[in-house]
């Protein structure tokens, strides 16, 4: 099963880039929202090679995942493995520079579950396709909000 959505950003790459390479910040997002999120590497720089250990509540049941940084292609986007005992999770990020202030954030998430129960759930997911897919795209444009507004406040600062 797989998600995708686009935000055109007004703001440099450079900014979007450091926005989307904001690690700290998504872990303590994640832990705002009761995940419990623990990074679980020993490297100095940001970079392939980074992993955190993720647990959450869903559907009643603890889930838990391992999550690793694949790529970091500076400015273009970042490609995220994440993997469960019943589900194998690829997050994709690119950017594109439509102009010197504007560009083009594309969200791309694949589920593939590796066991029948997650086929089982997959498949109850897909019944509730369209309720996910604008979910997940009110995300990444609620996302795109925030980087515009902080890039406006940091030039006229």
């Amino acid at each position: 099963m797989k998600f995708s959505s686009h935000e055109d950003i007004e703001a440099p790459i450079d900014t979007v880039f450091e926005a989307i390479t904001d690690f700290p910040a998504f872990e303590r997002q994640a832990l705002r929202r009761g995940a419990e999120v623990q990074r679980s590497d020993s490297l100095a720089q940001p970079g392939p090679g980074m992993t955190w250990d993720a647990a959450f509540m869903l559907r009643g049941k603890r889930r838990e995942i391992k999550i690793e940084l694949a790529r970091m292609d500076r400015p273009n986007g970042v490609l995220a493995d994440a993997r469960s005992p019943n589900l194998k999770m690829q997050f994709e990020v690119d950017l594109v520079a439509l102009s010197r202030n504007r560009t083009r954030l594309s969200v791309n998430l694949a589920l593939e579950p590796k066991t029948l129960a997650a086929r089982l759930m997959l498949q109850s997911m897909k019944l509730a396709r369209k309720t996910l897919t604008r979910r997940f795209r009110k995300r990444v444009a609620e996302f795109a909000t925030d980087v515009e507004n902080r890039n406006k406040s940091a030039t006229t600062a």
